[in-house]
């Protein structure tokens, strides 16, 4: 690899939400989702052949509006989720949804890749999930080593916890969780913790990080100030169970071992930082 040539990929709309296709053990594969204001916004599948370090992909519509966050399944890699905003009544509102790639979309059902983008299927809406008494959405996490019926979703001060049905055309709330304090605090990003059975999380809010036990919805250690600036994302070691690294807009990486949440253990400086997640997935 290290004598190829780069491999690009490009978009026609601007794009912030990136994820990896989690229960695909196949392929190498991505789902990028685009931001428009004007035209219809779509999800891009792209998968990369490492062998002849080429790209193919497909084009899937998502007419509900521009895509801030996006996540998979861990079980179904025909199901996701999107968190995107739409307006309502005059006012931008963000949501949630569970969705269903159309069944024939990697059965070769187009005939060349450019032929996906020009006449792009449409996501099945799965269910909603919205709770008008918990704010606008800022993402949704699925339980890491589950059964794809479980997701926590963000939003304003709410961690919420949902039951998925087996289809996933239905969520119901399960428990959640609130942010305490003075002011308007919000959860900016988060991540389901993949040891302890999956009982725990941690979140964001300004320059803040939490951890969070499932069980009793109760927050369990607090980072406050663990960046200068706004905490833009957090990932945990798939390796070693009590490791956790974040980054934020002061351009830091750091490394925290969060039965002593004192200080990082590593910090690092790296320029301008924003959702290195994917890159660091087998950090040791």
């Amino acid at each position: 690899m290290e004598d190829d040539a780069p491999v690009i990929y490009g978009l026609e709309f601007q794009a912030r939400a990136l994820t990896a296709q989690t229960a695909e053990t196949d392929a190498i594969r991505f789902l990028v989702g685009t931001q428009s204001l004007k035209f219809d916004n779509q999800i891009h599948i792209i998968d990369f052949d490492d062998e002849n370090n080429i790209i193919n992909k497909n084009v899937l519509l998502h007419q509900a509006g521009e895509i801030w966050h996006i996540g998979t399944s861990p079980a179904d890699k025909a199901v996701l989720t999107t968190c995107y905003n739409k307006t309502s009544d005059n006012r931008v509102v963000s949501c949630a949804a569970v969705w269903r790639m159309p069944s024939d979309w990697e059965a070769g059902s187009h005939e060349s890749p450019d032929d996906s983008a020009n006449n792009p299927q449409t996501l099945e809406l799965l269910c909603h999930l919205d709770d008008s008494t918990h704010g606008n959405t800022a993402c949704v996490l699925w339980e890491p080593m589950g059964d794809g019926k479980h997701v926590i979703s963000l939003a304003d001060n709410h961690a919420i916890l949902w039951d998925l049905q087996e289809s996933s055309t239905q969520a119901t709330v399960s428990s959640t969780a609130s942010l305490e304090g003075k002011g308007q605090l919000k959860f900016t990003s988060g991540k389901w913790c993949p040891h302890h059975n999956c009982s725990q999380l941690a979140t964001a809010n300004d320059t803040a990080i939490r951890g969070w036990d499932l069980r009793t919805m109760s927050q369990i250690y607090c980072i406050e100030n663990a960046h200068g600036q706004l905490v833009r994302d957090l990932d945990f070691n798939p390796n070693r169970q009590y490791y956790l690294a974040s980054c934020g807009d002061d351009c830091k990486v750091k490394f925290w071992d969060i039965r002593n949440v004192q200080e990082p253990v590593k910090t690092l400086e790296e320029g301008w930082v924003v959702q290195w997640l994917l890159s660091l997935n087998q950090w040791s």
